[in-house]
Parts: C-alpha cells; structure tokens; sequence
C-alpha cells in the first residue's frame, strides 16, 4: 500500500465515521433533554458547526509542512500545561459531575487534555528526532522524555480523567518504543502505572462503585451500574440488523449521556450488529492505514508523528468500545468522530490534518517495511 493509499484509506474511514456520528447525534440529540427546556435541535446544529470548522482546519493543517512544529514545541508544550492548571482554578475550571476537566473562556467552553494530546506526541516527537541517536539510554531516551510527558498526563490522571489518561499513556508509549527506547523498562513503567491505577481505584469509593457495578451491571441497574446494564439491553434489543435509524428505545432518558458517551449502545441498537462491527472496522482500517503510512516514512519526526497520532484516536475509541460492552468500568471517554462534543471532534479532526500533511510533506518513503529493509542492509 503506498503512502497516498494509506492517506486516501485514512481519509474516507473517517469522512464516514463523521457522517455516521452526524447522524446519531441526529438520533440521539433529539431525546437527550427532553422536558428540560433546551431546544434539542442545538445538538445536531452545534456538532454540525463543530464538524464543519474541524474539517476546515484539517484542511489547512494539511497544508502546512509539519516540520514547523518543531519550532514551536517547547511554546505549544508549556501553553498546554498552563491550560491544564487552568481546569483546576476556581474561577476559569468547571466542574462537571464532579470531574474538573473543562475551562470557561468565555466565549467557549474548552477542554484542554484534548489539545495536550497531540501536542504531547508532538512534543516527544521532537525529542527523540533530536536525540535519536541516543534513544536507546536511560537518561535521555527513557527518563528525560517520560519527566516531559508525566508531567501533562499527571495534571490530567487528577482531573479524573482516568480514561483520556490512560489512553495517552499508551499512545506516548507507542512513540517511545518506535522511537527506540528500552523495552523493559517500559514494561516495568507500565506495570508501575497499572499498580498506581489500581491504587487510587481502590481507595475512592466513587471508583470501587463503579468497578462493582462492572463486575455485576444488573444488580446495579438503578445505580452507577445503570449505563452499562442500559447498554446491554440495546445491544440485545438490536440484534443483527437493529431496530432502524430512530427507532431505539433506550435513547429516551433511560440511558444517560446516550448521546455522548454511550453513543455507540444507540449504534448497536438502531444499526444491530451489523452496524456495530462496521464501526468497529473502520477505526481498524483507520489503525492500519496510519501504521502503514507510518512505516513507510524514512523521516524520524514524521513516522514518530504518525504513530502517536494514530494512537490518540485508536486508543480512546477502541477504550469507548469496551466500556460500552462491558469490558471494562465505565471511564467516560467520548467515542472519536462519533460522540457528541465540539473539542474532541475538532482536535481529532486535526490530528487527521497533521497525518495528512507527513504524507504530504515527507522528504524520503521508505520502500519496503523499514525493519525488513534494516536486516536487508545489514547483511
């Protein structure tokens, strides 16, 4: 597959998955405030506009040679953790159902972990282009990286966004072993986080509900195991083929943030089992594409780029899919392209755009897949 395939592949998988989302928003929107005085047409007007402008600036992105970023890193690096900070000040940070992820400026409300996940793939990009050559250390090619990507993640982890947290964690690994780093100690990180996790799980009574109810949805039905036993049951209702576009029954006040979080239940409901897995494809095509397209770049700051742009989108969706099946506790993680919500769409939208513009703008394809074509060369 050539890299202009590769970004034609990644192009229409997601084109689709944002008509699809459209539509369910569409779906879901029109039932989500019913009886609380809100006009339930500003869900589909407003994720239409937010549609709209993250194409455009997807369009533009594409345009720019992504080498500039490289001038702007440590501006862009800080300016994401100052708006981080910002989620926890008492007069700009908003807290939601007890969550204090979102900034007021004004004008909008602002999600800053969005931002700080492409920034951050950026940001370690940029680090290991510039100290390639001593990737595979401890010092700068394993601790000095993981201080300037802890610190961000951390800020996010206490805003209890455990989910974004999580799946940025492994799309910074993902960079670091492409990058070169040292397998083991990345293991060694990873189970340390995964003892941490667990750690702070166990001691808030809020988390251990909720694993509870994970554990056993149906007798916490009424409870915090509610949008996931809801989930089910749309599931089941919708079986192979679903029970049509507008049709679910779940969607009205049953199942809460039907058309946010748990959009994909709707998905299983109106479009069955069918429409389930052909979700489940396209980000999966979507995946593949961007590896392939990543594989093929010679440039190091590209191919790093690519890696952990394609993981900030697979990761959160593949996390969404499995809460929404009971997979795993209920995290709140959006579903990418799909959900409702302006920052997300967006700044996915615009890692899409800077995928775009490294095949673009990409001064060397590799020919072959890189680590055959390294044997090749040595023998």
């Amino acid at each position: 597959m050539s890299t202009r395939l590769s970004i034609i592949c990644i192009w229409v998988c997601f084109i689709t998955l944002l008509i699809l989302g459209i539509v369910m928003v569409a779906s879901t929107g029109l039932c989500a405030h019913v009886g609380e005085g809100e006009d339930p047409m500003d869900f589909l007007l407003k994720q239409s506009i937010f549609a709209c402008l993250g194409l455009a600036a997807a369009l533009c992105v594409s345009s720019i040679d992504y080498h500039h970023y490289r001038n702007w890193v440590k501006f862009m690096y800080w300016v994401c953790c100052g708006l981080l900070v910002c989620c926890y000040l008492p007069v700009i940070g908003m807290n939601l159902n007890g969550e204090s992820r979102w900034i007021n400026l004004v004008f909008i409300t602002f999600q800053p972990s969005e931002l700080a996940k492409s920034v951050l793939i950026i940001t370690l990009a940029h680090w290991y282009t510039t100290h390639r050559e001593v990737a595979g250390t401890f010092t700068k090619g394993f601790m000095l990286p993981g201080i300037i990507f802890a610190i961000p993640l951390a800020l996010i982890l206490f805003e209890k966004d455990m989910g974004t947290a999580a799946a940025l964690a492994v799309s910074g690994f993902a960079v670091m072993f492409v990058a070169g780093a040292r397998i083991w100690l990345l293991l060694l990180t990873a189970a340390t986080g995964f003892l941490a996790l667990v750690e702070m799980s166990t001691s808030s009574a809020n988390r251990m509900e909720r694993i509870f109810a994970w554990l056993n949805p149906e007798a916490h039905a009424r409870g915090a195991g509610r949008q996931q036993w809801i989930s089910q049951l749309s599931f089941e209702n919708g079986g192979i083929t679903g029970v049509g576009l507008g049709n679910s029954i779940n969607k009205y006040g049953s199942l809460p943030f039907a058309h946010t979080d748990f959009i994909y239940a709707i998905v299983g409901e109106e479009w069955g089992f069918i429409g389930s897995i052909g979700v489940l494809l396209l980000f999966t095509l979507l995946t593949l594409a961007g590896t392939v397209l990543a594989l093929q770049i010679r440039d190091t700051f590209g191919r790093l780029l690519a890696v952990g742009l394609v993981s900030t989108i697979f990761w959160p969706a593949a996390l969404n899919m499995m809460v929404v099946t009971c997979m795993l506790p209920n995290t709140g993680l959006p579903l990418p392209f799909i959900s409702y919500g302006g920052t997300n769409l967006v700044f996915t939208m615009l890692a899409i755009g800077i995928l775009t513009s490294v095949q673009r703008h990409t001064p060397l394809i590799r020919q072959n897949y890189w680590p055959i074509r390294r044997l090749k060369d040595n023998k």
